[in-house]
């Protein structure tokens, strides 16, 4: 039927034109033409189709035109008031991540906002800012490292509604595709090394999956403790409280373990437990204190604690000579980090090697190496309106200056790593496996110390 409407559309197009050019003075005419001319503007400055349409898409689309990685961590935390201003890989780093966003919030509200929620969802904080003004934080979650720094800046040009200062927010993070790679157990030991980072690698950043090796530590000629052994593997890691895994994860790995005989054989084999829930000796904790002091500062003979020799005399007449850990436990009494004789305490004629292991205890032989100076003068009242402890009363008076000393270290305390917000510090509680390490997770006073981390890095630097 197309074909037979043809004609028609061709006489009332004739009939249009005729009637324009009969009527062309007309005003009817005149709005008619006026309505089918051609757009000036479009004369001017032509537009192809379809980009009309994309112009005007791009406004309000400049502030979202940048967006995150499909690869960003869900963990880390965003600040809900910030946007987005630009994604660009760490120079100097093939996996890194920067991400820097704008905030017209103070620099002091976004410190405050980090500092909760590192601490609300487990994250390590191995650095924050000294104040709320502005500075970095640095925390990890199992293997993911980030840094969260703030920048309060100008306004070139401020709008009625803008304030004259805003915030820049840095976020540098390494993608949990590459932090958390882990070893293929069917793969050969050449794919699991290209696969992973490995030490001396300038992308590794420790703990790597620890191995089976156990090397006992061997004594050099003057004493000292020579780190050879490699990181522990444990099977029951899993036992230990999630806020106090990764300290026992670092500890082995620097080798902290490896005097420990800890093998238990069933019918696969011998399997490493740590037995976190298990109270823990002093002669234990005195043999972790030193081998972890001593890591810390391996390349700062100084600070380390010096092994007692064979022609030492003993200080407790319960740790003879032939005792296996004699040269930890009178090193310690000779440098006057535990009470014995040698420090004037004529009462301390046991050690009492096998008894437990006590909170009092735990922070009395700690702290010393933390502050590495003489502590403060201290009193039940002192301890009380600091720590608000309800049973400070119960503290041994030699342990007072201890506890008072952990309490000016802020954040880096013994007292909150290990045992988190009391009011009951419980002076006689026995300490277990896994307390005992987080203790020894970090050696150092107000800002000035190195956590295990950061000696696992220095640990496997190829410098």
């Amino acid at each position: 039927m197309l074909p037979y409407k043809r004609p028609a559309v061709f006489v009332s197009l004739a009939v249009l034109l005729t009637s324009l050019t009969a009527c062309a003075n007309s005003p009817t005419a005149k709005n008619l033409e006026q309505s089918l001319a051609a757009d000036p503007q479009l004369q001017n400055k032509p537009v192809v189709f379809g980009e009309a349409k994309e112009a005007e898409s791009q406004v309000g689309q400049n502030e979202t035109s940048v967006q995150l990685p499909a690869d960003f961590p869900k963990d880390i935390p965003l600040y809900p008031n910030a946007q987005l201003q630009e994604v660009t890989p760490v120079s100097g780093s093939e996996n890194k991540v920067s991400t820097r966003w704008l905030s017209s919030d103070p620099s002091n509200f976004i410190t405050s906002f980090y500092r909760s929620q590192f601490q609300a969802n487990n994250w390590q904080i191995l650095q924050q800012p000294t104040d709320e003004v502005g500075g970095a934080f640095e925390a990890r979650r199992n293997d993911l490292l980030v840094k969260v720094s703030t920048q309060a800046q100008s306004v070139t040009n401020p709008t009625p509604n803008q304030p004259q200062t805003a915030t820049t927010l840095l976020i540098e993070y390494t993608p949990n595709s590459t932090a958390t790679a882990q070893p293929n157990p069917t793969a050969s030991p050449n794919e699991t090394t290209n696969n992973i980072p490995q030490p001396g690698d300038p992308e590794f950043i420790g703990p790597v999956p620890p191995t089976n090796l156990a090397t006992q530590p061997q004594n050099t000629s003057d004493g000292q403790t020579t780190a050879t052994a490699t990181s522990q593997e444990f099977k029951d890691l899993n036992k230990v409280p999630p806020e106090l895994r990764q300290y026992v994860q670092d500890l082995a790995a620097l080798g902290i373990f490896s005097g420990e005989s800890q093998s238990k054989s069933n019918s696969n084999g011998a399997i490493a437990q740590f037995e976190p829930g298990k109270i823990i000796t002093r002669r234990e904790y005195a043999r972790w204190l030193v081998a972890a002091n001593n890591a810390m500062y391996a390349n700062d003979s100084a600070k380390q604690i010096r092994l007692a020799g064979d022609g030492t005399q003993p200080a407790f007449s319960d740790v003879s000579k032939t005792d296996p850990d004699f040269a930890q436990i009178q090193g310690l009494a000779e440098a006057g980090l535990i009470p014995s004789t040698l420090s004037g305490d004529s009462t301390a004629v046991l050690f009492r090697p096998d008894a437990p292991l006590t909170r009092e205890q735990l922070v009395l032989w700690k702290v010393p190496l933390d502050t590495r100076q003489g502590l403060p003068t201290a009193s039940l009242d002192a301890v009380k309106q600091t720590w608000g402890f309800q049973d400070v009363g119960k503290i041994d008076p030699k342990a007072l200056r201890a506890v008072l000393a952990d309490f000016q270290n802020g954040e880096k305390s013994n007292i909150r790593r290990v045992f988190g917000y009391t009011t009951l510090f419980q002076p006689k509680k026995p300490v277990n496996r896994a307390e005992a390490a987080a203790a020894l997770w970090y050696f150092g006073f107000q800002g000035e110390g190195v956590s295990a981390v950061e000696a696992l890095k220095l640990k496997r630097s190829p410098n």
